[in-house]
């Protein structure tokens, strides 16, 4: 038999202690599980893409030492999960990162009802979602007219909605389109559910987040512990580069990225990374600016064919997953993300923050910097105010 308990309680404990007093525990057989996933533990054969715990906190080890053994589906009625209590929407479920991260929040025991947004082909992205035997059920929604029945009820919001980079396009081309889609998604949120959590994930984030807020307080409900801005793909990334550069286990590796979300506002701590690295100046360099570019480099890659749609959509599953998980009541979740904050003399900026079942909890501080992330800092300022000045100007304007 397979008798597995939950994920989230287990990495908790580090794998050392019976499941069976987990708050999420419901009666199996108290076996050591053999896989399991803190996004998802009703779906194993996927454990990997979601064992990855709080940015900056200890990494357990029970997941790495596991063994290769696979649910099923037709083994699925016995495998335990935290019970399914929150709404979702996607808005731009349809796109590129849309469908993928629609797929990995389909698997997320946390998430009882998912409601995916388009302009158009959601009925049929839904459609073939609802085949998949997980306790979530999905519905589409197309067009404006829908726009309002996707979100009443929600507890978390992402919006991925927009258009993707392509080859030759920066950050302030991208801008000129999705600043007004993100601004009426904003806006419809602010009316149907003014107390749900938004993840923004649509490109510029460091203009589309002040965006963002703006029109939250035009329509009187803007709460900052309750808006982030997704770099987690930053970390992800971050995290893939060293361990590959140095030859460690990705899933001992954690490394604080805070800044922004494009180009030379992207800032890796790697003084700062776990485990400690010893590192030449030469690497440090190239490992920062590889982050900093990584977009860039999948776009290329793409031959203008895409962009960073499926480590996107992991990274923001992942970053979902840590807020379900801390309105769950799951305590120190810690994960780098972008927010209003009095960390820098930037209003918005991405550091370190505690979640909690309202949102933000705690925004770290810095920490001690090395000389080049001290100098990595100060040369970013600049862009990061400038590009929040355009969100806020952009915003103040409509």
């Amino acid at each position: 038999d397979i008798s597995l308990g939950c994920a989230h309680c287990w990495t908790r404990r580090g794998g050392g202690e019976s499941i069976a007093s987990s708050p999420h525990y419901t009666s199996v057989t108290p076996h050591t599980p053999q896989k399991m996933s803190a996004a998802m533990a009703s779906c194993a054969a996927n454990a990997r893409a979601f064992a990855k715990p709080a940015i900056g906190s200890k990494r357990s080890n029970a997941l790495r030492r596991a063994g290769p053994r696979v649910v099923t589906a037709s083994s699925r009625r016995h495998v335990m999960t935290a019970k399914a209590e929150y709404k979702v929407a996607v808005l731009g479920a349809a796109g590129g990162i849309g469908q993928s991260l629609s797929l990995l929040l389909k698997m997320n025991p946390l998430i009882s009802d998912l409601a995916l947004y388009d302009i158009v082909n959601t009925p049929g992205v839904a459609a073939d979602l609802s085949h998949t035997n997980t306790t979530c059920s999905v519905k589409g929604y197309a067009g404006e007219e829908q726009l309002a029945d996707a979100l009443k009820g929600c507890d978390l919001v992402i919006i991925p909605a927009g258009v993707p980079r392509k080859p030759g396009m920066t950050r302030d081309d991208l801008f000129k389109i999705n600043a007004g889609i993100v601004a009426g998604l904003t806006q419809a949120c602010a009316e149907n559910c003014p107390k749900a959590m938004i993840n923004m994930i649509s490109n510029p984030v460091n203009s589309t987040v002040p965006i963002a807020a703006e029109v939250l307080k035009k329509k009187g409900v803007y709460d900052p512990k309750k808006l982030f801005g997704v770099t987690t793909l930053d970390v992800v990334r971050s995290n893939t580069f060293i361990s590959e550069a140095k030859g460690l286990d990705v899933n001992d590796v954690d490394v604080p990225v805070v800044g922004g979300h494009a180009g030379i506002t992207i800032l890796p701590l790697l003084s700062q990374a776990t485990p400690a690295v010893a590192m030449t100046d030469d690497v440090i360099d190239a490992l920062t600016k590889r982050t900093q570019d990584g977009g860039t480099e999948v776009v290329a890659a793409k031959a203008g064919k895409g962009s960073a749609t499926l480590s996107m959509a992991y990274a923001g599953a992942l970053f979902a997953d840590a807020c379900l998980r801390a309105k769950n009541g799951e305590a120190n979740v810690v994960e780098c993300t972008y927010v209003e904050s009095k960390v820098t003399e930037a209003p918005f900026f991405a550091t370190k923050v505690t979640l909690g079942k309202e949102g933000v909890e705690k925004i770290h501080g810095l920490g001690e910097l090395s000389a080049y992330e001290q100098k990595a800092l100060d040369a970013m300022m600049p862009e990061l105010k400038d590009s929040i000045n355009k969100g806020v100007e952009f915003a103040k304007s409509m």
